[in-house]
């Protein structure tokens, strides 16, 4: 179980109440404290030694694996979700005159690289439909036919917490033979995703949102396919095999360090970064990602079941993702709310028409009050 009060491990002064996690993770005190430790080491280069290149990020890599209960050889270090994207679109092909299915309004970085794709293959891009009769599922699931060749989705929708069935579309996607990716970047840290069960031929994510780490740092599950056969997307002296030895650099060699360790971005060692990005992960190693998304489901339910009796709209409960959730108003007019928000010290995003709300563990029955209070108006 998660205590009720977490507040004081955050660095959140108060009066301060910040619900936008799915724009940036709430920083950690732990996190701080790590990042202050590495500064003061880059500080003096002479400290740092040759094997911490390589034995740091290995840390971290175990760690975010055992968080997804994944190998550690399936995991690569990336620096923001298009990177691992880029590193899916680069690695598949796709068959000519076949479909690639994507979500209406999906995040600008799980599309571009498919649009590309398309255009060169060339495929067709089709898009399922929110907001009809049909749950978010459902819709993924009636685009996929026998000439879908690819599956490239979140596991919600990045603007309102809209869940998506991904073992219902995985089975669907591997019928047909179709490769599926996955954005985790809104949902991995805070919601639990069953690796065995959906069986993605990649997964990226970005490690500064619901996995509380800094900008800059990220993650790519790789299948055991692309773990042997996979092409990086740059080809880092560091990602080959035996490049811990600095001594035999120029010993150029074809194979490269063993899994997903080939998709490694080039200065993965981030000697600032990795520190922060390790205390973020032990940190949720030891909440639990199950508890942490019971906890978030809990605060987003009680906001949900007041502000549909103010009048504001959102989908179900069974539809949501549950650790954030998105508010509409009928007149769809939020500019006015916006400024009273701010006003009132509450941080969060408007997206579109909605207004996104991503607590965390640091958020008290304090916080969603004085949220409660400025949507009654």
């Amino acid at each position: 179980m998660i205590p009720s009060a977490l507040r004081q491990l955050y660095q959140i002064p108060d009066g301060v109440v910040y619900l936008n996690t799915a724009s940036m993770g709430p920083r950690l005190r732990a996190v701080t404290a790590a990042g202050q430790r590495a500064v003061e080491r880059y500080a003096a280069p002479w400290t740092i030694g040759d094997a911490a290149w390589f034995t740091e990020p290995e840390v971290l890599r175990r760690s975010v694996a055992a968080l997804i209960d994944v190998s550690a050889d399936a995991l690569a270090l990336i620096p923001s979700a298009s990177y691992g994207i880029a590193i899916a679109a680069k690695n598949l092909r796709l068959a000519a005159h076949s479909n690639i299915v994507l979500l209406e309004e999906q995040f600008p970085s799980n599309v571009y690289a498919w649009q590309r794709l398309a255009a060169q293959t060339p495929a067709s891009i089709r898009r399922a439909a929110r907001g009809g009769k049909q749950t978010l599922t459902e819709s993924v699931l009636s685009c996929i036919d026998a000439r879908t060749s690819l599956v490239a989705i979140p596991n919600c929708h990045w603007s309102d917490g809209e869940w998506i069935d991904l073992v219902a579309v995985a089975t669907a996607a591997h019928a047909v033979g179709a490769a599926l990716v996955i954005d985790a970047s809104q949902s991995l840290g805070a919601l639990p995703l069953d690796i065995a069960a959906i069986q993605p031929d990649f997964v990226v994510a970005v490690g500064y949102k619901w996995l509380l780490g800094p900008y800059g740092l990220g993650y790519l599950y790789a299948s055991p396919h692309w773990q042997r056969e996979g092409v990086p997307l740059e080809e880092s002296w560091m990602t080959r095999a035996g490049s811990d030895n600095f001594a035999r650099l120029v010993d150029y060699v074809d194979d490269y360090r063993p899994g997903a360790r080939r998709f490694d971005f080039g200065e993965f060692s981030q000697f600032i970064s990795v520190p922060m990005a390790q205390a973020a992960i032990a940190q949720l190693a030891e909440w639990r990602v199950a508890a942490i998304h019971q906890h978030l489901r809990a605060i987003t339910a009680r906001i949900r079941d007041v502000a549909l009796g103010l009048g504001y709209t959102t989908q179900a409960a069974a539809e949501s993702a549950g650790h954030f959730l998105g508010l509409r108003r009928a007149d769809g007019e939020m500019s006015k709310l916006a400024q009273q928000l701010r006003a009132a010290g509450i941080h969060l995003s408007i997206r579109g028409d909605c207004l996104r709300i991503a607590p965390h563990l640091h958020t008290t029955d304090a916080d969603v009050d004085r949220l409660l209070n400025v949507l009654a108006g």
